[in-house]
């Protein structure tokens, strides 16, 4: 027997599902409750949401009533399989009045001896987030369209909530991240000062960082990198890479063959990823920078008494772009006084703006004066008040003069 709802409980159950209340809720808890009360509005005997994975190619149970096994187990359904990953593939609702293994994958739907099955997509913004489904353990409750229209609303809700609070939450943990993942202080190298800033985009976080080391050699490594994407996936990339940088760099003192080591690990490793990088090696002396440019804007080297400039790097291809890239590296010299700018895109780069035009004022900016009043004059130039939606990275060394080294190092 085929059971209706009536219009006026029909409101009330519309109500109930799209409560306000339900918004401050974290992410279990707003499931767990959504699939309670939808489990019984719907007289069902069993609810469970099942959202895509990141790779877009499981189902992953990820909270249930009546099918606590499913979450315990961490059952999974391929996309396009079963039940649930036929509604997934095919985005519409499905009504299964005979479920067995011939209409579903997931043995744990036959070992409850469920009768009947109604499922539905979740989507939301055109994203599909996963399927939510209801079940019922008695022959004689057979789900109807109206039932399938409710269930869908109740998965809509479920579908935007998941993704603002997945979107949050990635959020959150890609800024930790990549906070974790600079430098908590710039090493104190003799006859050196360094500074440097990091500000995060406007609304999101990216893959930009800067790095700085010393080698066992003596000699000082300075990195300024930035992944193509944004969010955690970002983040998690750029960890990546630091570290493997960091590993290459203390098997080779030659900045190109480093870079060309890290270019192959990610495209093994990490297909698609893209990346500029821009790395720099200083003799112990500090008189002789040797870089080598992944596809990175040229740092601004300034010395004292003269004209800033973009230092004359060759920009190889970026990280991610091609196998077997033949990577190039520029000695630069440096006398006492002299500082070196490095810097990622978000400094410069305005819509509507020529690069060209963000690059000269940035030289107009760097001067050979101390690293921090140097970051200092920076940001307050070239940003101001404005809050912009790419992160920034700024590195900046200088070279002491020999009146005022503290070290052995002139």
């Amino acid at each position: 027997m085929r059971e209706r709802i009536g219009s006026g409980g029909r409101l009330r159950d519309i109500k109930a599902i799209t409560d306000t209340a339900l918004s401050g809720l974290g992410h279990e808890e707003l499931l767990a409750e959504l699939l309670a009360r939808t489990k019984e509005i719907l007289r069902a005997d069993t609810a469970a949401v099942l959202l895509l994975d990141r790779g877009g190619k499981h189902l992953i149970a990820a909270a249930a009533v009546g099918l606590e096994e499913e979450v315990a187990q961490g059952v999974r359904i391929p996309l396009g399989a079963g039940f649930a990953g036929r509604i997934a593939a095919e985005r519409r609702p499905v009504i299964l009045d005979r479920v067995d293994p011939s209409t579903v994958v997931n043995p744990i739907l036959l070992d409850k001896h469920i009768r009947s099955l109604l499922g539905v997509p979740m989507v939301a913004a055109g994203q599909l987030m996963g399927v939510m489904h209801v079940g019922s353990l008695t022959s004689d409750r057979l789900f109807t369209e109206q039932d399938a229209e409710l269930l869908q609303l109740a998965a809509d809700r479920a579908a935007t909530a998941v993704q603002s609070i997945e979107a949050s939450a990635e959020a959150v943990a890609a800024s930790a991240l990549q906070r974790s993942l600079l430098p908590s202080a710039l090493p104190a190298v003799p006859g050196a000062e360094l500074a440097a800033r990091f500000i995060p985009g406007r609304g999101h976080v990216g893959g930009d960082w800067y790095d700085v080391f010393v080698l066992p050699s003596g000699e000082l490594g300075l990195v300024v990198g930035d992944v193509a994407g944004s969010g955690l996936v970002a983040a998690v990339v750029m960890g990546r890479m630091r570290s493997a940088l960091r590993a290459y760099a203390l098997e080779s003192s030659d900045p190109s063959e480093v870079l060309t080591k890290l270019d192959r690990k990610m495209q093994h490793f990490e297909p698609g990823a893209l990346a500029t990088v821009l790395y720099a090696v200083l003799d112990q002396s500090l008189g002789c920078a040797r870089l080598s440019c992944a596809g990175h804007l040229p740092p601004v080297i300034a010395a004292p008494g003269r004209p800033s400039e973009l230092a004359g790097v060759h920009a190889d291809l970026m990280i991610g772009v091609a196998a077997d890239e033949v990577r190039q590296v520029v000695d630069v010299a440096i006398s006492p006084g002299v500082v070196l700018a490095f810097y990622t895109d978000g400094l410069v780069e305005r819509r509507g703006i020529p690069l060209g035009d963000g690059l000269s004022h940035l030289t107009e900016v760097v001067v050979a004066s101390p690293a921090e009043s140097v970051c200092t004059a920076v940001t307050g130039a070239m940003l101001g008040s404005e809050r912009i939606p790419d992160d920034i990275a700024l590195l900046v060394f200088r070279r002491l003069s020999r009146a005022t080294a503290p070290g052995a190092f002139a």
